[in-house]
């Protein structure tokens, strides 16, 4: 049987679409699916922890904002600066000089000391360079240092009053051989009244402590990598060096970023009031990593369920499809014409239901056969024996009409051939047997030519040829007489002229398969296909009928032209029909 079209293909598909798939989906869509709530899961806490490292930033960066501001709340340090910037510093009376010196050696200094512990030195220099340092250990600032051209200021005087913050650097313009890492918040101080410029004010705070608030911070993914950039890209702190183009990538809010081998999805906070971002890069690796036990748990559990589902399914399969592979080979046996077996019947359920439809089908067949067959076979019989009677007295009649001319030429000799001829033929024609072979069919054939021979005398030859391996192949009994009657009589007898019959048997081969070729042909007069049916004998109507009979995929082509003679061909397919009897 056909995989493609049986039952256990469709009970596998069936078995692929019920427990292959959804072990399949259990195995691996559900670990899938855990490591998307497991990044989920991390991103929304990552969010959460920096909303909260957002907010201390934010509020010592706010520190710092507002301590740039100190001037803009006391008077009496904004008239020191303005003194102190417009040159009039040194040539102001005493009094006034102390009082430029009390605002921002005494006043100023008390802005700095309720502030955060971390916040480490105030610095006040004003436009014409004039450097004002305060710092919590008492530091001095460095001499004739270029205060105007650092980056800081220049960047306070762009910003035009608003504060900018600076990223983490050292403080050169404090003496000391160590100096401190800060970061800062400058502003440029004006004139209320004028908004002429005074001084720029930078705040410095320890980055070091500033670090500290990074420090313990768990993102749930070791292989995190913190950073904070200011609102122009410029790195204010990382946990990992990185590089410039990973910079690239943060500063354009990407949220995925590639890293050598290691891709990263990023997460990102504003801090107000710089506009700094604080952005994590968590390592999907590191992800992955958590849910590889998952999947491999998963896989186990994959090729331990297809094991065992598939030895359920293969011996459940047979279960369901013994009875039928049963059923089939009982119904090969009913094909061969075997009709004494029947299945077996096991339980109620639809199996057993349909075997006791079989077997009740088998029975009725066989009786049906009994009864109907056997009678269409009797009835077959009967019609082969009247097709007999019709060709029997047809030829007796030509025969006898032989004799009558022989006897009124007074040939005596000659008829007495002849009669000993048709003795011979009656008794093989009365042979109860309806099938005779080759051999015997053209010994036939030679007595009853002969006979017309006798009467024809020159006017007919026959050629008679067969073929060593068709001899002895079974046929019809007297099916070829009619052909070589018709031929004689209206062939041959109206011809003027000598005429040939030509009668041949050999065995050809069709399309691999094999059949018995038996020709037939004279020279005669002919005659018109177009009027065939009209001017058939009876004889070789009866030959056609029982030609079919014998053999329904035999083969019968006559042709015939005027004035060239006609030809018949038999072709008979040799197959199991030879080993059989027939009754026809």
């Amino acid at each position: 049987m056909n995989f493609t079209y049986s039952l256990r293909l469709k009970l596998t598909i069936f078995y692929f679409f019920i427990i292959v798939i959804p072990v399949l989906i259990i195995s691996f869509a559900m670990p899938r699916y855990y490591q998307y709530l497991l990044a989920k899961e991390t991103k929304k806490l990552t969010e959460d922890t920096l909303t909260s490292l957002s907010n201390n930033i934010q509020s010592y960066l706010d520190e710092l904002s507002r301590l740039t501001i100190t001037p803009y709340l006391n008077e009496d340090i904004l008239s020191a600066i303005s003194n102190v910037s417009s040159n009039n510093y040194k040539k102001a009376d005493p009094s006034i000089q102390l009082a430029v010196n009390r605002a921002l050696y005494n006043t100023l200094p008390k802005y700095l000391d309720f502030t955060r512990e971390e916040v480490q030195s105030i610095l006040l220099v004003t436009t014409n360079g004039a450097p004002f340092l305060q710092t919590r250990f008492k530091d001095n600032v460095v001499s004739n240092y270029d205060f105007t051209s650092q980056d800081w200021y220049i960047r306070a005087q762009e910003n035009n009053g608003k504060v900018v913050f600076i990223p983490p650097h050292f403080q050169k313009y404090i003496e000391g051989e160590t100096q401190k890492k800060v970061i800062s918040a400058a502003r440029l101080i004006r004139d209320p009244i004028s908004q002429k410029p005074l001084a720029v004010l930078l705040a410095d705070a320890d980055n070091s402590a500033f670090e500290k608030l990074f420090r313990g911070i768990d993102f749930n993914n070791k292989g995190s990598i913190m950073t904070v950039m200011d609102s122009s890209g410029e790195l204010f702190f990382s946990s990992k060096d990185i590089s410039n183009s990973i910079k690239k990538d943060i500063f354009a809010n990407k949220k995925n970023i590639q890293v050598n081998d290691h891709s990263y999805t990023t997460v990102s906070k504003v801090i107000k009031p710089g506009n700094w971002k604080i952005i994590v890069l968590l390592s999907n690796k590191e992800l992955a990593a958590k849910t590889r036990l998952l999947f491999i748990i998963g896989a186990i559990f994959a090729c331990i369920g297809f094991i065992v589902t598939f030895f359920l399914f293969y011996f459940l399969s047979n279960w369901i499809i013994r009875p039928f592979k049963d059923m089939v080979q009982v119904m090969e046996k009913v094909e061969k014409g075997n009709f004494d077996v029947s299945l077996a019947i096991q339980g109620t359920d639809e199996v057993a239901q349909l075997k006791k439809a079989f077997n009740s089908m088998i029975f009725q067949i066989n009786d049906l056969i009994n009864r109907e067959y056997r009678a269409v076979l009797n009835q077959r019989n009967a019609e082969f024996k009247a097709l007999q009677s019709q060709i029997q007295p047809h030829f007796l009649y030509n025969t006898l009409n032989g004799f009558i001319g022989l006897n009124r030429i007074g040939d005596k000799k000659t008829l007495e051939r002849a009669i000993l001829s048709l003795s011979s033929m009656l008794r093989y024609s009365l042979h109860h047997s309806n099938e005779a072979t080759i051999a015997d069919e053209f010994s036939f054939l030679k007595q009853y030519c002969l006979l017309q021979k006798l009467r024809f005398q020159d006017r007919m030859e026959v050629e008679i040829y067969c073929e060593e391996g068709a001899a002895n192949l079974m046929i019809p009994k007297l099916l070829l007489q009619p052909f070589v009657e018709n031929s004689i009589i209206h062939g041959i007898e109206p011809s003027d002229h000598c005429c040939k019959i030509c009668i041949s048997a050999q065995i050809i081969e069709k399309e691999t398969q094999k059949y018995l070729q038996i020709i037939i042909s004279d020279n005669g007069i002919g005659f018109n296909l177009n009027k065939t049916k009209e001017k058939q004998s009876i004889g070789l109507s009866n030959s056609q009928e029982r030609l079919k009979l014998f053999q329904p995929e035999s083969l019968l082509v006559l042709k015939s032209e005027i004035g060239a003679g006609t030809t018949i061909t038999i072709e008979i397919l040799q197959g199991e029909w030879q080993n059989e009897s027939a009754d026809y």
